[in-house]
């Protein structure tokens, strides 16, 4: 349960997954758990993988995962987050598209171990009786009861009668497939719970219901999207994922721990007690990230490499240059008494990097400050996790300061 509760933001219910788990465990029978994937795109980005990595944290629990193409319903277009009708793909697109998923998802999962099906399989077939016989099972009332139909209806925008649909599809896989659990954003819920409401109806045990976050971009604000240009492709070259991870802030680092990772909750939520302490410092933290999610996608000579490269190109560029060395006595930097900590405002003074305090403390509320490359956080950073030696930049000068 460590494992699999970690990252996840709602799970329906808890109880109910503990007592499957259980009865798996005395019968042998591993649970069937699928996450669909609509190839709306030719490539994936490190937000799709998040469901994925859950997928490969059953599948190392040894349970069978589904990877599911939703070839069908991406002929309707998911509405979910849409205040507009979706523009319909051509099969042709979807189905270039859907071959490029099942050469990218394999970095995560074990194809030996995945069963990989394309809805298109059930859906297709299923005919007009059939379709009669699904939608007669909601009301119209019920799909209003999603928001972004409301929204819509509220505010007499269109809603095209295939969207109706895609709940009904989706939720139809879980049928067709008898799943034990779904996985699936937080977006997700209407269409996830859609699945629970049909498996009742044709006799089935209801799935459970994991759901993730959405995961936001290299930005920290908005979800990760190749469209918005804060996305990091899987297929992306070693070196320009390991420098993209290297740019994202400290804060969002520890979210990329969570989703991004095979780690443990209780082992990330160590290295994050070990960092706040000051026994690691959050660029090696951050460094062992970019290393380690490279290595999953490129191998671990490709993440060498590129962590090479990358200090090179920025760590080694900012000693390199020739900055003066300035000598700094604790005592003129030092934080509240006893705390062990450096008053960055004062630091940025003694060096020469600013006139006053307040100047100070504006750039790094600005984020124009950086330790060894890295936007300063804090205007109080713990002494133990400073280097002996560091580089304090504020815009284009920098100075290498030696604190004793």
């Amino acid at each position: 349960m460590d494992l699999l509760e970690k990252g996840a933001a709602e799970i329906i219910r808890v109880s109910d997954l503990r007592e499957r788990l259980e009865d798996s465990r005395k019968t042998g029978r591993p649970l069937r758990v699928k996450a669909g994937f609509d190839p709306t795109a030719p490539d994936l980005h490190l937000g799709h993988t998040v469901l994925m990595r859950k997928l490969r944290h059953f599948q190392r629990l040894g349970h069978q995962v589904i990877f599911l193409i939703g070839d069908s319903t991406a002929l309707i277009g998911d509405p979910t987050g849409r205040n507009v009708t979706r523009k319909p793909l051509t099969r042709e697109e979807i189905d270039k598209n859907a071959e490029t998923y099942k050469q990218q998802v394999f970095r995560i999962l074990d194809d030996k171990a995945t069963e990989v099906r394309y809805n298109s399989e059930w859906l297709d077939k299923l005919g007009y009786a059939g379709l009669i016989g699904l939608s007669a099972k909601v009301t119209l009332s019920q799909m209003l009861d999603r928001k972004e139909f409301l929204t819509r209806f509220r505010a007499e925008q269109d809603i095209s009668l295939h969207e109706l649909l895609y709940p009904l599809a989706q939720g139809y896989d879980s049928v067709a497939l008898n799943s034990d659990v779904e996985l699936g954003g937080t977006d997700q819920k209407f269409n996830l719970l859609m699945g629970r409401e049909l498996q009742r109806d044709y006799g089935q045990k209801p799935q459970i219901v994991l759901m993730t976050p959405i995961l936001e971009g290299l930005d920290g604000v908005q979800k990760m999207s190749k469209s918005l240009g804060n996305a990091i492709g899987i297929n992306e070259p070693p070196a320009e994922m390991y420098g993209k991870l290297m740019s994202i802030s400290d804060e969002l680092m520890w979210k990329y721990w969570v989703f991004l990772t095979d780690l443990r909750q209780s082992e990330v939520d160590a290295l994050r007690a070990e960092t706040t302490a000051g026994n690691l410092h959050p660029m090696e933290v951050k460094k062992r990230l970019a290393w380690t999610i490279t290595a999953g996608f490129h191998g671990e000579a490709a993440a060498v490499n590129a962590d090479e490269n990358w200090a090179r190109m920025f760590q080694q560029k900012e000693t390199a240059e020739d900055l003066e060395e300035v000598a700094v006595a604790y005592a003129d930097v030092a934080g509240p008494e006893g705390s062990r900590q450096v008053r960055l405002p004062k630091l940025l003074v003694q060096l020469g990097l600013a006139a006053s305090g307040a100047e100070a403390n504006r750039k790094i509320g600005e984020k124009a400050v950086k330790l060894d490359g890295e936007a300063a956080e804090s205007a109080l950073i713990s002494f133990a996790a400073l280097p002996a030696r560091i580089v304090v930049r504020l815009g284009k000068r920098a100075k290498v300061a030696v604190i004793g």
